[in-house]
């Protein structure tokens, strides 16, 4: 557009009187007008590109251009920059209605009207997650959809949603990893607000809502960022997903600015419950505060007075992550365990290949998982051949997240197959018991309660190139499972690039009712876990556990003065019998002896039937069950004792 063509901004004294919410974007100041701000220091020029207007932005000495402009809640604009007649969007977007290439448009927060002043956010003790996938998650795939599902689980036990990222990203699916507009809820599920009503009713429910956020990488479509400003990347790491973020580098400052704000501005305008940072060891660091304890800082500063968790996923396994910041910690709250994970597959397929390789699934295994969270930390993992692991002690149970099912490890298979379906119905049964009723912080995977028949596997809409690239990569990583190349000798995975491999992941939440017994499973167990105080205090030294054959072992749970203790028996094995067991855990409190409190093998979950656990005096524990056993009143002696002899 010609320079005539080209209005100026307001002055600088009326624009410096503006309040903003955030250093950059747009943002509505009320009577029709807006102030937008954006970053981009190698250039001399920004015009801001609004109904067909051109108006000149006015730069600063630190790189950043603004303008106060008539621009009302649903108008929408874009920039020009001045070496470039391309219309870029706003890189701090609220909201993308066309996807990442089109126009940008002005939200008010504001307008939102929230009916939850009294809640007061949460902590990460007693929390029941559920992972969940906005567009496969229901079959219209939206926020509105997923919001008439809370209820639902609310009454199942259901605590806390960690969503998948919902940042805008380009084509017409995806798992949200590949965001590019990191401010702009994902126009593919609704709309700003709906995404706000989904977190008000959430609430309503009781149920705290996380999110997925992705501060390693920018998706590698629609990605503008660099045309703003090279200095957004760096070049000194190698990053896994493409350019590293430049935390610490030249002009890192505006671009650590950029990620923090984008920290708070979730907790402040979605009044979300935190936030769970994904692969944080490509996060990259060595200013004197680390950007995650940053990042942190400013969601804390955001919530105010209500209390938000957040949750890292780390693949080293590093608990400074979640130490006290005066400690040389980042200040987090809980970590994602991968090995919890890796032991109970081994135990559930009996395949121990690639990255489940250094586990063997055996009962020690989940008793110092129980005890310890993480059971690599520090010592040799053969399959990287280095160290992994940073030690846990005085780190709480509940900053352990254990899971036996996420979005990547029901992917990385040859067909996206659920766990269920990978084991014996008993093993799992026994093994979901374990999950829901250890000390850790539990999280099931969307589905996961019913046991869905729908896969989920990888899918991200690319153009061809792209898309074949993806194909290629996608396969190539699955080469480290042999039997997966086995699988592909004599099939073919399914194509990420394909509308098809979406639609097979969307749940069909019927399932509630046809595979009832999952269900009813899922829900027994997260009633006990969230109504005897054995299982839920997740206290330090709230437990221990024996080994009892080479597949079965027992966790005891105390309670303050043992009285009412319970003892969960788990045997992944065949029946089990013994005249007596030499473990002190074994034994009842006193002047009591052990009762079926309750069982896997009940019908009701389809299982077979629970037999006397104490035939003829002896015990018997069931093979591929989960006992628990409670305290209750003396049984008569089925034997005469014999008498003890001395000389």
């Amino acid at each position: 557009m010609p320079d005539s063509a080209v209005e100026s901004s307001l002055a600088p004294l009326e624009r410096s009187a503006v309040r903003r919410r955030l250093p950059i974007g747009a943002e509505y100041i009320g009577d029709g007008r807006s102030h937008v701000r954006v970053w981009t220091p190698r250039l001399d020029r920004v015009e801001i590109v609004l109904n067909s207007r051109a108006i000149s932005m006015l730069r600063d000495a630190d790189g950043y251009f603004s303008a106060l402009v008539d621009a009302a809640p649903g108008d929408r604009y874009q920039f020009r920059l001045s070496d470039d007649q391309r219309l870029y969007p706003d890189p701090a977007s609220r909201f993308q209605p066309e996807g990442p290439h089109g126009p940008s448009e002005i939200v008010d927060p504001s307008a939102f009207k929230w009916t939850d002043d009294g809640w007061r956010g949460v902590t990460i003790e007693r929390q029941v997650i559920y992972e969940l996938h906005v567009g496969t998650f229901t079959r219209v795939g939206t926020f509105a959809a997923a919001a008439a599902e809370l209820s639902e689980l609310a009454r199942l036990g259901i605590t806390m949603i960690e969503l998948m990222p919902i940042a805008e990203f380009a084509g017409r699916f995806g798992w949200g990893y590949d965001g590019v507009d990191l401010f702009a809820p994902t126009h593919l599920y609704g709309r700003p607000d709906d995404f706000r009503r989904f977190v008000d009713l959430a609430h309503a429910a009781g149920i705290a809502v996380v999110l997925d956020v992705v501060y390693n990488h920018f998706g590698p479509v629609g990605n503008y960022m660099r045309a703003l400003s090279p200095s957004y990347f760096s070049d000194r790491y190698e990053n896994e997903w493409g350019d590293a973020i430049n935390f610490d580098g030249p002009d890192s400052e505006p671009v650590r600015e950029f990620f923090v704000a984008n920290a708070g501005y979730w907790i402040d305008e979605y009044h979300l419950d935190g936030l769970r940072l994904d692969a944080t060891q490509q996060i990259f660091d060595a200013s004197p505060e680390h950007i995650v304890a940053a990042i942190g800082r400013r969601a804390r500063e955001a919530a105010g007075d209500r209390s938000i968790v957040l949750i890292a996923e780390n693949e080293p396994q590093d608990t400074r992550l979640v130490r006290p910041i005066e400690a040389g910690g980042c200040g987090l709250d809980a970590l994602w365990n991968d090995d919890f994970h890796h032991s109970a597959m081994v135990a559930l397929t009996r395949r121990a290949e690639a990255y489940y390789s250094d586990t063997t699934g055996a009962p020690q295994e989940f008793i110092s998982a129980a005890k310890y969270g993480y059971l690599f930390q520090g010592q040799l993992y053969y399959w990287q051949r280095q160290s992994r692991g940073v030690p846990s002690w005085g780190v709480p149970p509940a900053a352990f997240v254990t899971y036996l099912q996420n979005h990547d490890q029901v992917a990385n298979s040859a067909s996206g197959r659920r766990g269920h379906e990978l084991s014996s119905p008993g093993r799992w049964r026994a093994m979901t018991t374990l999950l829901l009723l250890m000390p850790g912080t539990p999280m099931l995977f969307q589905g996961q309660e019913f046991a869905a028949s729908s896969p989920f596997l990888y899918f991200a809409d690319h153009d061809p190139d792209l898309a074949d690239a993806i194909r290629k990569g996608r396969a190539e990583f699955l080469t480290q499972f042999p039997s997966i190349v086995d699988f592909m000798r004599r099939s073919a995975i399914a194509d990420p690039a394909s509308a098809a491999t979406f639609e097979r992941c969307r749940l069909d939440l019927t399932e509630r009712q046809t595979h009832a017994s999952a269900y009813a499973l899922h829900e027994d167990l997260l009633r006990l876990r969230r109504e005897h105080t054995a299982f839920n205090t997740q206290r330090p030294d709230g437990l221990d556990g024996a080994v009892l054959s080479p597949s079965a072992f027992a966790l005891r749970f105390f309670t303050p003065d043992h009285a009412d203790d319970r003892l969960l028996l788990v045997n992944l094995g065949g029946d089990l019998k013994r005249t007596s067991f030499a473990e002190p855990l074994l034994a009842p409190p006193v002047d009591t002896d052990w009762a079926l409190a309750w069982s896997s093998e009940d019908p009701k979950y389809d299982g077979s039937g629970t037999p006397d656990l104490w035939p003829a005096g002896c015990w018997l524990i069931p093979g591929e069950s989960a006992i628990v056993l409670e305290p209750g009143p003396r049984r008569e002696p089925r034997a005469k004792p014999k008498t003890r002899r001395t000389a």
